[in-house]
C-alpha cells in the first residue's frame, strides 16, 4: 500500500454511507475516485456531493464513474452499499483490485467474512445467508479484506446530497485479530477529516455491538415505522426492543464477544440518538429490498450454530419481510 499522501483511493457505492465518507475525506484533500451507477452518477458528475452534518453543509467535487477501468489499481476500496448488493459489485470494481489492493466493506450486520480469520471450530465456514455458494469468498480473498464497523447514521435526501445529524465513527480491523501497517495508513488517511478513525485487534467485539444495534432497531423500525427514538422510549417497543437486545447479547457471548456497554447503558445510548430513520425504515420507504439476510437471517443462524434460539428475533424479522416483501415504491400493495 501507498503512504498516505499517495494513496488512491475508491468509495464503491454512493449511498448515504459512501457519500459521506468520499465528502469528508474529499475535505480533507484525498482525491478520492466515486464508483457510481444512474441517476446517482449523473448527479454527482453534475453538481457534486452535498454533506450537511454537525459541522455545516459541504460541498465537494469528486472523480465519479462507472467504469472502474477509469479509475485504475486502487489502494483502497470503500465498497459502501446494502450487504446484499456485495455480490453485484463485486464483478463491477475488479479492475481496481490489484495484488496489495485493500478492500473495506462498510455494511450492515453480520459481514460473509465472519468466520475467515478468526479461528475455533468455525474457521474458514460461510455464512450460508449471506454467501451460499462461497462466491464472496472467491471473487474477494480475504488477504485482501479489512474489516470495519460503521457508527454514521446518514440519510439520502437525492442523489448526491446526504444528511447526517450525528457524530462519525469508523472503527477498522484485521479479521485475524492482528495489528497491521495498513490499518495504521487507514486510520491516518482519514486524519481530520471529520471521521474519527480508530483501529482494533479485536475487530468482532465492536462488531457484534453494531450488530446487536442493528437487529434491535431495523426490522421493528419496519414493523413499526418508528425512529430510533420511538424503539427505545416507546413502553412498549422499548419492551421488545429489550427483549430482542438480550437475546443477541446471549449469543454475543457463547462467542466470546466483550459489549462494551451494559444492556440499560446500551438502550439509553440508543435513544439518545434522537428521532433518527434506520436505514432499513429508509429503504422500505423506496420500496427497496430490505438487508434482513444480513441483520436477522445471518444472527440468527449463528444463533443455530451455538444451539440457540431468538423466538423475539424471529418474529419481528418475519413480520419485518412479509411487510417489505408486500410494499412497493411507499405504497403497501394491500
Amino acid at each position: 500500500m501507498a503512504e498516505v499522501g499517495n494513496m488512491k483511493v475508491c468509495v464503491a457505492g454512493a449511498g448515504a454511507i459512501g457519500c459521506t465518507v468520499a465528502a469528508r475525506l474529499a475535505l480533507e484533500g484525498v482525491p478520492v475516485n466515486v464508483f457510481a451507477r444512474g441517476a446517482t452518477l449523473s448527479s454527482i458528475k453534475k453538481t457534486g456531493i452535498t454533506l450537511t452534518d454537525l459541522d455545516g453543509e459541504h460541498h465537494v467535487v469528486v472523480n465519479a464513474s462507472d467504469n472502474a477501468n477509469e479509475f485504475g489499481v486502487q489502494d483502497i476500496v470503500f465498497v459502501c452499499t446494502k450487504a446484499q448488493a456485495v455480490s453485484q459489485i463485486l464483478p463491477g470494481i475488479q479492475p481496481m483490485i490489484g495484488p496489495d489492493t485493500v478492500v473495506v466493506p462498510m455494511v450492515n450486520g453480520v459481514p460473509w467474512w465472519y468466520f475467515h480469520g478468526a479461528g475455533g471450530r468455525f474457521e474458514g465456514r460461510s455464512v450460508i445467508a449471506l454467501d451460499p455458494n462461497e462466491e464472496l469468498a472467491r471473487n474477494l480473498p480475504l488477504k485482501h479484506v479489512v474489516g470495519c464497523v460503521v457508527f454514521i447514521t446518514s440519510e439520502v435526501i437525492s442523489a448526491g446530497v446526504v444528511k447526517s445529524s450525528t457524530p462519525h465513527l469508523l472503527i477498522f480491523g484485521e479479521p485475524n485479530n492482528s495489528y497491521s501497517k495498513r490499518l495504521e495508513r487507514i486510520r491516518s488517511l482519514f486524519g481530520k477529516s471529520g471521521i474519527e478513525a480508530r483501529i482494533t485487534d479485536q475487530i468482532r467485539d465492536p462488531l457484534w455491538a453494531k450488530m446487536i444495534a442493528n437487529l434491535t432497531s431495523n426490522p421493528l423500525s419496519v414493523v413499526a415505522r418508528a425512529t430510533l427514538e420511538d424503539i427505545y422510549t416507546d413502553p412498549g417497543l422499548k419492551r421488545i426492543a429489550v427483549k430482542i437486545l438480550h437475546e443477541g447479547l446471549m449469543v454475543a457471548s457463547a462467542y466470546g464477544a466483550r459489549i462494551q456497554y451494559d444492556p440499560h447503558t446500551f438502550i439509553e445510548l440508543a435513544a439518545g440518538m434522537g428521532p433518527v430513520r434506520t436505514s432499513m425504515l429508509q429503504d422500505f420507504d423506496k420500496g427497496l429490498a430490505l438487508e434482513l439476510a444480513a441483520i436477522g437471517d445471518a444472527f440468527m443462524e449463528l444463533a443455530e450454530l451455538m444451539n440457540m434460539t431468538m423466538p423475539v428475533t424471529r418474529d419481528i424479522v418475519s413480520m419485518a419481510r412479509f411487510q417489505g416483501q408486500h410494499h412497493e415504491k411507499g405504497v403497501p400493495k394491500r
